[in-house]
Formats: structure tokens, C-alpha cells, sequence
């Protein structure tokens, strides 16, 4: 008859339950597999797979009891990794939706949106969700994911699971790549934006030289067909734009990482 003592159990669960933490907080939190449409099984069954894969590899875990309060806080710990590198990939994403939100307002697509805000329920706009859907698409095409995987799989090297507090240098890291959310999402647009900036001032001039002319009449059809064309002029230029801030966001991942562990960048 097999029988185990309290302590073979309380190993076993942790060198389970602690790098499972730390896989299912980036799945739950970094793109594509945030995705509202990818099924909540699918996320948990894949952090499982990756956890009974990645166990076995690992290094001596610390000998404390999952429950205690030395258990609990490495498990803090990993969900504050997991979530920190789902964070920095997130953010890429979040720049891109940040570019379709500021051409869709200019362009007249969220003006319910605007006047009400609750009418909408916070929906995004539906520029919005087709450059995230670029994103998306691009994200796979250049195995991103797979990278991502991969650099999670690395982070159980180069940041072991243990008692050892977190730097703080990878908090600063990450708060400092948040600002990419709004200089990257405006780089992005700032095309569309500035014709149709133009356009407006036009419609402006227009309005003045012709008074009985009806600007509100005219002017939302100039500016949603000057911004759709600027849509497709920029479209294939934002591509590439797109690869630079998945790069970026990598950069911020290991950067962010490194200072857990205490390298400053």
C-alpha cells in the first residue's frame, strides 16, 4: 500500500500550484489568449499543459508549506510576474485600440458615443476593434505567441520561484511602458487626424463664406469619407508600425523581468 507523507504532498502542490499561478495569470492577462471569444477551459487546460511540462525542469523549490505565509506570498509573487509580462503585451494592443478610438472620434464613427456616453455601454468603436483585429492577425503571422510562451518559459530561469522579494525596478519599468498606450496610439493615427483636421477647418471656411449652406449636414460626410480614405492610404503603412510595437513590447517584457531581479535598465 502507497502512502505519502504530509510533506512529499505539500512538494508535490507546490511544484504544481506555483508555476501554474504564474502561467494561467499571462494567459489570463496578455493577448491573443485574453481574447474574450477564446474560452475560459481552453486557457485553464493550456496553462495546465504548460505546468506539467515545465515542472519537471524545474530547479530545488523552496521548502515552506503552500498555505503558509511564505507560500502565499511566493504565490503573490507569481501572479504579480505572470501578470506584470501580460501587461507589457497588453499594452501594445491597448496603443492600437487607443489609435482607432482617436481616428473613429475625429471621424464622426463614436459621435453617440461621445454626446452619451452610457448609450453605448462602453463598447469600443468598430475602428477600434478592426486595427485590433490587424493586431491580432499580425501577432500570430510573426509566432508571437509562441515567443511570448517562450519567454515565459525562460522567466522560471532567469527568475526562479523563491522567497526573495521582487526589485522594484520591473514596477517602474512596466508603469514607464504604459505611456507607449497613448504616444504609440497617437503616432499611429496622428495621419488620419491631421487631414481631417484639415477637412474640418475647410468645412469651417465654408461655413462662413456660405452661411446657408448646412455644415452639420455636409460635414459629417466629409470628414467619416476623408477619414476612410486616409484609411486605406495609411493602412499599409501601419503594418509595419504594428511589428515596432510588438518588438517594443518584448523589450519591455525583459526589460521588466530583468528588474525583478534587480538589473535596472
Amino acid at each position: 500500500m502507497l502512502s505519502f507523507s504530509s510533506d512529499q504532498l505539500n512538494a508535490w502542490l507546490g511544484a504544481f500550484l506555483w508555476p501554474f499561478v504564474r502561467i494561467l495569470t499571462l494567459i489570463a492577462t496578455a493577448p491573443p489568449f485574453n481574447q474574450p471569444n477564446v474560452p475560459t477551459m481552453v486557457k485553464v487546460g493550456l496553462a495546465v499543459l504548460l505546468t506539467m511540462i515545465i515542472s519537471p525542469l524545474l530547479g530545488p523549490l523552496p521548502a515552506v508549506s503552500v498555505g503558509s505565509a511564505s507560500g502565499l506570498l511566493i504565490l503573490a509573487q507569481q501572479i504579480l510576474i505572470g501578470g506584470a509580462m501580460g501587461l507589457s503585451m497588453q499594452v501594445v494592443f491597448a496603443a492600437i485600440e487607443a489609435a482607432g478610438e482617436f481616428a473613429g472620434l475625429q471621424m464622426g464613427l463614436g459621435f453617440a458615443q461621445l454626446i452619451t456616453p452610457t448609450a453605448t455601454g462602453g463598447a469600443t468603436l468598430v475602428l477600434a476593434n478592426l486595427l485590433n483585429v490587424f493586431c491580432t492577425l499580425m501577432f500570430l503571422a510573426i509566432d508571437a505567441h509562441l515567443r511570448l510562451i517562450s519567454a515565459l518559459m525562460e522567466t522560471f530561469t532567469t527568475l526562479p520561484i523563491s522567497t526573495a522579494n521582487l526589485q522594484p525596478h520591473g514596477f517602474e519599468t512596466i508603469a514607464s511602458w504604459g505611456s507607449s498606450i497613448f504616444s504609440g496610439g497617437l503616432m499611429m493615427c496622428m495621419p488620419i487626424v491631421a487631414v481631417i483636421l484639415m477637412a474640418n477647418i475647410s468645412v469651417g471656411i465654408l461655413n462662413r463664406a456660405a452661411p446657408q449652406i448646412g455644415v452639420y449636414q455636409v460635414g459629417f460626410a466629409i470628414t467619416l469619407l476623408t477619414g476612410v480614405v486616409m484609411l486605406d492610404i495609411t493602412l499599409p503603412n501601419v503594418i509595419p508600425y504594428i511589428g515596432q510595437l510588438i518588438e517594443a513590447g518584448f523589450d519591455a517584457l525583459y526589460a521588466t523581468i530583468a528588474g525583478f531581479g534587480g538589473e535596472s535598465h
